[in-house]
Order: structure tokens, then sequence, then C-alpha cells
């Protein structure tokens, strides 16, 4: 070994102990920083009792400490992952939290990655130093300092290097080769220059990023969601933050992203988990699903909430009294006409149609007793009796019906005579059938936002409920004037000037704290409340939403503050986005901004090439990203003769190069339903892949639809002309199953490839 190698190895292990030093340090702080709110939470947990006051202040305290210890619990694995060397001679070091010395003024250990002075790590180049000399990236193992990688940015060094197009390209690259686990890491440690850009963007307004294929699409929109809590939030900590992914798989996938950036207060949802006390198992055809999430339905739904609000062809007959009384047509049609006028949802409209029938049925039973000897007292009787009787209100009850958004859409789908009448102008016949089912079916996930539309033109009749809670509240405040004045009566006043407790806090104000007493989050109370509005919305994979779905989310976010992660190019849903002018237009016109995220990160080029040649046989403008790196596994394509025989071996054959990895096998639908048990079977280390936590294992066997936004060591693609064929969206299919690998793919199929595949 030469004596110049010597001595730079001397100097790197002098680097790595000194940054091991001051690690070791900051771990100290955080055991420190832990035990310490442990212990808070521990006394306050076991101070019990008191008055109503110090109970509230007990709970608020109990979710603070709990929401700590969480918060410096998460980062516990690569707390600290850069250091930035100034011009001024200053050094920060930066991490996934703040840390601070309390002794020394409260002097930075650490800077949180999302604070503005640790940007520069981020953006500073050779050419945009601001006033950054060195940039170094540490490698850490638990709480052990493995390597560092320096990037000195002063062309005018002694230790001069050069501007990389990449910041932190080695330790980039090193993460990007890493095998995969079944869950997503964060990219805190490198995120790049266009990803920090659309990361910082402005809370305000709708945000578009337009990526392909392992642009960190995902992975921005999660450290987005961070930073926006960090940044804005007493903006965000009451109305809190939604986060809607493509399906559950995608949710448990991403899971542990946020908890590590120190975010735990975030909901994460699909669509069709958005509606309180549903849970959407059902399943159903992409063309039921597509015609549910059309926009006509709106007018469907409307429709068929009018149907139910019916007159008689000429009277309803009951006896009241031991006599008949006729419902006529005309009053009916009176009253209808009346309650439709105050636009109010139809339960809430019930109430007027109901008025107008007992008070022209109480004219009718007056006339019948003689009108002219009945003064108003004898016609409120007239009417409380005939409120009260059951056969009279089950009579308009059939006209009016009170309804739940379940009730009226099991009705629909479950009955052609309704369906056709409230479609007959939207859906055809063929249309009309794909939508019939049995009466209680499961609902589906399409049906969701079908659900929470009816709940907005039906409206809860909560008359009843404003009563109670009315009642409740002046209990509440009766009992908080009695705990002031049992105050008032113990305080022992050594001082006239003294403040008294009713001179800071008044009955109202204390009953009012009793009520917003909770131990429930922000995203926890959201999740219980279908009309909770959130601060802000991030949808992933959003060109996969239909025109149903998006009402549903633009009703969570009346202040239009989302962001919104996708790909036009990989829309396989039929109802899906063609372009994001199209979606955006109906709610915010012209007036929304794209951010586009143009470098492949996951994807190899090898494999990217190929993916582009199905890219190039798509209606679409859009290139293929471009690829920071090779694999060195050129793509391969076998032709079986019979899939269930041979596929196990070529699954294990290629299981045992990702070493220990994570396989996936894509098929289409059919062939996942059909063959998918077999190859379980035949494969020990296989699952399907209809569960959550089926990513952690060794390999799982999807439909395109499954992988969306996923990502795995190795991918073999099962019969691509299927994959074409079986779906409308069929290359845009293909194109999503060429592009969720990172090292390795191979195509397997029995029948002819796809023109775009034959070079392959």
């Amino acid at each position: 070994m030469s004596n110049a190698r010597a001595d730079r190895d001397a100097v790197r292990a002098q680097e790595i102990a000194a940054e091991q030093q001051y690690l070791t340090m900051l771990y100290a702080k955080l055991d420190a920083l832990r035990e310490e709110t442990t212990q808070r939470l521990r006394n306050t947990l076991r101070d019990s009792g008191g008055p109503p006051q110090a109970r509230t202040e007990r709970d608020i305290s109990t979710r603070m400490y709990t929401d700590r210890l969480a918060q410096l619990s998460a980062v516990e694995h690569g707390m600290c992952f850069g250091r930035l060397d100034l011009d001024s001679g200053e050094t920060f070091h930066i991490g996934r939290l703040g840390l601070f010395d309390e002794d020394n003024e409260y002097e930075p250990l650490l800077v949180d990655w999302r604070a503005p002075a640790a940007r520069p790590f981020y953006l500073a180049t050779a050419a945009a130093r601001d006033g950054v000399r060195r940039r170094r990236h540490l490698r850490t193992s638990q709480r052990r300092v493995l390597d560092y990688e320096d990037e000195v940015l002063d062309l005018d060094a002694a230790e001069q290097g050069s501007d990389l197009g990449l910041a932190g390209e080695a330790t980039l690259l090193a993460r990007l080769d890493a095998r995969r686990t079944g869950q997503m890491q964060d990219i805190v440690a490198t995120i790049q220059r266009e990803q920090d850009r659309i990361i910082r963007a402005g809370m305000n307004g709708v945000l578009v990023v337009q990526g392909g294929p392992g642009t960190g699409k995902t992975a921005v929109a999660l450290h987005r969601a961070a930073y926006l809590l960090y940044t804005f939030r007493e903006q965000l900590s009451k109305r809190g933050v939604l986060v809607v992914g493509p399906n559950p798989t995608f949710l448990r996938y991403i899971g542990q992203v946020l908890p590590s950036l120190g975010e735990t207060g975030v909901l994460l949802s699909t669509v069709g988990d958005l509606y309180p006390g549903i849970t959407a198992t059902g399943e159903e055809s992409a063309r039921a699903a597509e015609i549910k999430g059309r926009a006509a339905m709106v007018d469907v739904l409307h429709t068929a909430v009018r149907d139910r609000q019916q007159v008689p062809k000429d009277y309803v007959e009951v006896t009241f009294d031991r006599e008949a009384l006729r419902i006529q047509r005309r009053d009916a049609l009176h009253a209808r006409t009346r309650a439709r006028r105050t636009r109010r949802p139809h339960n809430l409209a019930r109430r007027v149609f109901r008025d107008e029938m007992f008070s022209a049925l109480t004219l009718q039973v007056a006339d019948r007793l003689g009108r002219d000897l009945l003064d108003r007292r004898d016609l409120d009787d007239i009417n409380r009796e005939l409120r009260a009787d059951q056969v009279v209100t089950k009579a308009l009850d059939e006209l009016w019906p009170e309804l739940t958004p379940q009730e009226l859409l099991d009705d629909l789908l479950s009955s052609p005579q309704r369906l056709e009448s409230a479609s007959r102008r939207h859906l055809n016949d063929a249309e009309r059938t794909e939508l019939l089912r049995p009466p209680g079916a499961p609902w589906t996930p399409a049906d969701v936002p079908l659900l929470d539309e009816l709940a907005e033109l039906l409206g809860e009749d909560d008359a009843q409920q404003r009563a109670e809670r009315a009642r409740q509240e002046r209990e509440e405040l009766a009992y908080a004037q009695g705990v002031l004045h049992i105050m008032e009566q113990d305080e022992e006043i050594a001082d006239e000037e003294r403040l008294r407790v009713s001179d800071v806090l008044d009955a109202e104000l204390l009953a009012e704290r009793f009520r917003a007493r909770s131990d429930l989050t922000a995203a926890e109370r959201a999740a219980e409340d279908r009309t909770w509005t959130f601060g802000h919305v991030i949808v992933d994979e959003a060109q996969e939403l239909s025109a149903m779905a998006w009402r549903v989310l633009m009703r969570r976010c009346p202040s239009r503050s989302m962001t919104l992660v996708g790909d036009v190019a990989q829309t396989g849903a039929l109802g899906g986005a063609r372009t994001w002018h199209e979606v955006l237009h109906p709610y915010v016109q012209d007036r929304w901004k794209l951010a586009e995220l143009t470098v492949n990160y996951r994807t190899p080029a090898e494999i990217m090439a190929v993916a582009a040649n199905v890219l190039s046989d798509m209606d679409t403008d859009l290139e293929a990203p471009s690829s920071v790196r090779t694999s060195g596994h050129r793509p391969w394509a076998r032709r079986v003769d019979d899939l269930a025989a041979e596929l196990p071996a070529l699954v294990e054959a290629e299981l045992r190069e990702v070493e220990d990895g994570r396989l996936a096998v894509l098929l289409p639908p059919r062939l996942w339903a059909d063959l998918g048990p077999g190859l379980v079977a035949a494969l020990p280390q296989a699952v399907l892949g209809d569960r959550p936590d089926d990513l952690e294992s060794p390999v799982v066997l999807l439909t395109v639809e499954q992988a969306k936004g996923l990502e795995f060591d190795s991918v073999l693609v099962v019969e691509p002309a299927a994959i074409v064929t079986e779906s409308e969206k069929g290359r845009n299919d293909l194109y999503v199953a060429l592009t969720r690998a990172t090292q390795r793919l191979g195509v397997v199929h029995t029948g002819e490839l796809p023109a775009s595949l034959r070079g392959i």
C-alpha cells in the first residue's frame, strides 16, 4: 500500500471516529429525551382525580407526551444522515428531527431535515453553493457510523471535487441497490433537487406531480406530508392531513414512512374506506366499477331520491278515529312541491312534507267535525293526534320515507324497476344489467362514492340529536357553574388583590373544555366523521380515480389544498384520468400547478428500455423517465408449453438469483384466480397477494392492479399478451408491470409476445 493511500485511509478512519463520537452524543441526547418524556407520561397517568379542569389538562398532557414518545422512538434508525460545512466555518448535522443543547442557549445539535437551514443539503451545487463548502452523507447502521461520502462544492478549495448530477450519488446508488423488505423506506437521506422543490412547495392550491415509473412520486408525496406538518403545524394540527392510496396493500407498504419521519398524525386511507361504518370488501367487474364512477351517476342518484318522493294516483284511504280519512293526490302534490322548493336534503325536506300533509289532514278532520265550532287549540289537538297515529304516519312514510344512503343504494342496485326509472336517460339496458346485484350484497370500493353522494342528497334529520345536545350543554353549563362556585368557596384568599378563579375562567369556557376533552388525534377523529374536512389532501396514483371518487375528495378538502401524484401513462382503471385538465377543470378550472419528475431512480436502464417500447405504442405524448443506473442484468423472455407445470421451477430459479430479496409474479386477473392457488401450493415461499401483509413474503403473486405503486427486486411478468387483451387499458397495465423491478425482469409466455416485447 502506498504512503498516500495509507494517509488517506488514516484520515478517513479519523473522520469516521469523529462522526461516531458525535453520533453517540446525539443518541445519548435522544435516550435522555425518551426517559424524560416517559417519566412525565408516567407522572401524568398517576395523577388521577382532581377538578374537571385538572382532568382536562391531564388528558391533553397525556396525548402530548404519547405523541412525543412515538416521535422519539420512530427516528431511532438513521437519526443523523448528513452534515453541512459552511463557508462561515459553521457545521450543521442534518437528521430526522431537531435536537438542541438546552445548557448552551439551545444551540442546535441536530437540524431537522425540514427546517430551512437544512435545505442546502438537498439543493446546493457547485454552481449555486448557497454558502456550502462541503456536503457529507453519512452511512450508518443502528447507532454505528459505517462510512461517509463527501461532496466538496467549493471548486477553489484544496480538496476540490466535481458537481455531481445527483446529490450524494454513492449513497443514493447504495440505497437503490439494496434489497427490498416488503415495506417502503423513506428517502430523507437521498432527496434530490427536483424532488426537494416539490416537497417544499407551498401548501395553497392544487399541485399535480406527474412522474413516470420509479421517479419517486410516492416518496415525494409522503415527505411532502411530513414537511407540511412541520412547516404549517398550527394550521394542519387541527384539521389533519389525508393521504389516499389505491388499495390496502399499498397503504401497508408505505405505512412506516411517515412514522420514520417523525409524523404519526396522518390518516392513510383508500377512497373505499372514507365512509365510516362501511367496509368495502365486495368484488365486481371492472365495467361495473367504471359505470358507477361516471359523473352521470350524480343525476342517477338525484333521480333515485326524487323517485322516493311519491304522491297517490288518486288518494290513499286510512282509518283515523274509527272513520275513513283520505290522503288526497292534490294535497300530496302541494306538500311535495313546498318541500322540494326548500332545496333541503331529502330527510330534512321530509319534515316540511309531513307538516303540510298533517295540516291538510287536520282540516279534513275539522271539516268533518264542523270547522266553525273549533278554535286554534282544537286544531292543534287534532294535529297532535294525527301525528301520534301509527296508521296515518305509516301511510305518509310510504309517500316520503326517511332513508339512509345504504338503504337507498341497496334498493336501487337490486331492483330492475327502480334502476331503470332512475337511469333511463343515462344508462342503456346492458349497463343496467351490469350494475344489478342481489339485495344485501357486500359493498364494493366503487359503491363508497355513491354512498357519500347519497349522504349529501339525503341529509340527516338530526333535530332530536340537536335537542339532546342542547340539553347536555345546559347540564354541563350548570355543572360548570357549580364547580366554579365550590372552587370560589374553597379558596383561601390571603390578599384582596389576588385574582379569583372567576376572573380568568367563566362557566361557559369551563363547560367548553369539558366538551373538548378527547384522547383522539385529528386523524382519528376524522376517520370517524364523514363530514370532516382536512387541511391538506395527498392522493397517490391519482390517475386511477373516477369522477365520483374525485367528488368525495373535493368534499373532504373545500380549501383545495391538495397534492395529486400520478402518471397518466399508467392509468389502468377504465374510468381513470386521460389528462389532468380533464380531472381538475370541474373543480378549479385552470388554477392548478404542474410539477414533473423526470429521473427514474428505481428502474434500471436495461428494463426501462423494454418498457419504453411499450410506452411508445400508447396514445400519449409522455416520454419515459431517464434511469440513473444500470443493474447489469438483461431482461429475459422464456416461452413454455404448460404454465402450471413449468412456472414453479422458473420462480424458484429467479428467487435464488435475488437471494434475500423480494420477487413478484404478475399475472392477468384470470390466471391469478385460476392458476394462483396451484402455484402457491407448489411454492412454499409464495403467497397470493390479496392481503396487505403478504408483501413480507419472498414471493408474492399479484395482478397488475394489486402491484400499483409497489416495487420488488425481481419481477416475472406472466402472459403479457393476456395482460394487454384482458383490459381496455391493457397496454397501460403492461407498462406498469414491466416497471415494478429494481434489479431483474423476466417474461414468461405460452403464445406470441406483444409486438413491443419481441426484441427482449
